[in-house]
């Protein structure tokens, strides 16, 4: 499994872990094989669908005319890189309101070249630092 699964967030689910592995970084690597473990045949996961994230829809603010995300007071400058990142979740899947409007990740500018970067469950740091650092890649540099 190379994805997060859609049961990650649904109420009592879980994301596959491993239970072991197969080295420690203190043993010096040896020359023999060592079997890959399958974590999705260690972990009972009741759906393989993975989590697609999508962006949130802004709101429109009627004070300032324009449409805004709530931020929650952690983005304070305007930005065409800023966003708020949710599940898409099927209508199907029964996912309560408040759980589909979850934010998962959101990064938003704070000062000049300087970004902030809030995120939880089920991304890691890792991922959820690659998905930031895309948006530097598709927007433009000027705002």
């Amino acid at each position: 499994m190379h994805s997060i699964p859609f049961s990650s967030i649904q109420e009592g689910g879980s994301a596959p872990t491993p239970t072991s592995f197969p080295q420690s970084f203190d043993e010096r690597p040896s020359k023999a094989k060592v079997p890959a473990v399958n974590i999705s045949s260690s972990v009972s996961v009741p759906s393989r669908e993975p989590l697609v994230l999508k962006n949130k829809a802004p709101r429109w603010h009627e004070q300032l005319q324009c449409w805004c995300l709530n931020f929650k007071g952690r983005v304070t400058v305007a930005s065409v890189k800023n966003f708020q990142l949710a599940a898409a979740v099927d209508p199907s899947h029964n996912i309560p309101a408040a759980v589909q409007e979850t934010t998962i990740l959101q990064f938003g500018k704070i000062g000049k070249d300087i970004f902030t970067m809030d995120y939880c469950y089920p991304l890691s740091a890792f991922q959820a630092f690659a998905i930031c650092l895309s948006s530097f890649d598709t927007k433009p540099a000027c705002e």
